[in-house]
């Protein structure tokens, strides 16, 4: 176990449970000031200096079992107009969004009566599939770009954040809900009791809210710090979200293991109590490895310290070869890797990324310049280190051209190999 700051210690003891309110944290992680992880700088931003950064700090609560961050930014600085991330940019992520919204079109029998509402619909790329289908749909996001690319495909999508006022006037305008879908954005509410009690709210009695959230499971077990940023305040057990739920009314009934994003959880909430096998069963799972328990977390930080030694000693290794390293995504969990390990263009070139928003600018923190993806074969490195290591089925495929010439690729986690 690490010792950690006097700093951090204090921090821990007066910070509160964002689901139950406790006071008194336990400190798993300090990573330090970090920059925030989608923000992507331009050339002016970096000669004037205008980079911000933040505590991240992982911690345990022992009353509910929630992890999260101490640090909350505002998430009108985080999910602004220049907000990055399109998720139509990532082929994977739109077959499974696709093969979800059929999924929940025949098993829940909807029509053209039916009413979906997706919370963080970002670019409409799950919710054309219900449009598709002729059932009427409703995407919510805050960040003004994607929306507006969504309304040019035909979703219809409200500008907001979701919590209990909005959900409040849905309803006032008879807007109840069949389906409610928020994928990858629980994690990023600073109300968590809000969001909840929103969706109970906008529910319609037999409706049921389908919530996509990374596992708390695979992060601890497969090392995933860099999954750890400011966007993302929560991180998720079956037993933490079942403990939440409940104090708003609403019961976890169904729950699926996902492998999308290094293992996800797809939770299935109802107005009324009715759990299948799933759901007890990965209750009692978490019980006998001991996630209702601090001692499951506290080895965490040191895996990520050996990871981090692993990684830059191989790249150091590399460099001192006299061989030319290259990165392939500027994710989010790209920028916390690479600002955790201290790599910035003293030892990799560039990055590159298919998504035409981020071309151009540079990576938060370390500086890197961020270029179209046929970059790579043009200057043919010698590695290129993959950030985005979820995807990288989808990558490599991508990139047989330039593995064919005899291209490698560096895996980071969950421990750094070469492929």
């Amino acid at each position: 176990m690490i010792a950690f700051s006097k700093e951090f210690t204090t921090r821990c003891m007066a910070a509160s449970c964002r689901s139950c309110g406790n006071k008194g944290l336990l400190g798993i992680l300090d990573l330090g000031k970090m920059p925030l992880a989608d923000g992507l700088l331009g050339q002016v931003e970096i000669i004037n200096g205008r980079e911000r950064k933040y505590p991240l700090e992982f911690v345990f609560c022992p009353e509910c079992s929630l992890v999260q961050i101490i640090e909350t930014v505002p998430p009108e600085v985080l999910f602004g107009n220049d907000y990055p991330y399109y998720s139509s940019f990532s082929e994977a992520l739109l077959k499974h969004s696709r093969k979800n919204a059929l999924n929940l079109i025949e098993t829940r029998q909807l029509t053209e009566d039916s009413f979906v509402v997706e919370v963080a619909s970002n670019d409409g790329y799950l919710l054309k599939n219900f449009v598709e289908s002729g059932i009427t749909v409703l995407g919510i996001d805050p960040a003004p770009g994607p929306a507006e690319a969504a309304q040019k495909i035909g979703v219809p999508t409200l500008v907001d954040f979701f919590g209990v006022n909005l959900a409040r006037r849905l309803r006032h305008e008879g807007k109840k809900a069949d389906v409610i879908i928020a994928n990858n954005v629980f994690a990023h509410v600073e109300d968590t009791n809000g969001f909840v009690a929103a969706i109970g709210t906008l529910l319609k009695d037999d409706g049921v809210a389908v919530i996509e959230v990374p596992y708390l499971r695979k992060l601890i077990d497969n090392c995933e710090f860099d999954t750890i940023y400011h966007e993302h305040l929560c991180y998720f057990s079956v037993t933490a979200v079942d403990k939440l739920s409940r104090r708003h009314g609403l019961y976890l009934n169904k729950v699926e293991l996902l492998n999308i994003h290094g293992g996800s959880m797809r939770l299935y909430l109802e107005l009324e109590e009715n759990p299948d096998k799933s759901v007890t069963q990965l209750l009692s799972e978490e019980k006998r490895i001991g996630m209702d328990q601090f001692e499951y977390y506290q080895t965490f930080a040191r895996r990520a310290r050996v990871v981090r030694h692993r990684l830059k000693d191989m790249l150091n290794r590399i460099k001192q070869r006299g061989h030319t390293i290259a990165a392939y995504g500027a994710a989010a969990k790209g920028a916390i890797l690479l600002n955790y390990t201290g790599v910035n263009t003293d030892t990799v070139d560039f990055v590159v990324d298919r998504n035409i928003h981020k071309q151009g600018m540079y990576m938060p923190g370390v500086h890197i310049p961020i270029h179209e993806p046929d970059r790579i074969l043009k200057d043919m490195p010698d590695y290129v280190l993959l950030l985005p290591w979820n995807f990288k089925n989808e990558i490599l495929k991508q990139c047989s051209p330039y593995r064919k010439r005899g291209g490698r690729f560096i895996i980071p986690i969950p421990k750094p190999s070469v492929v």
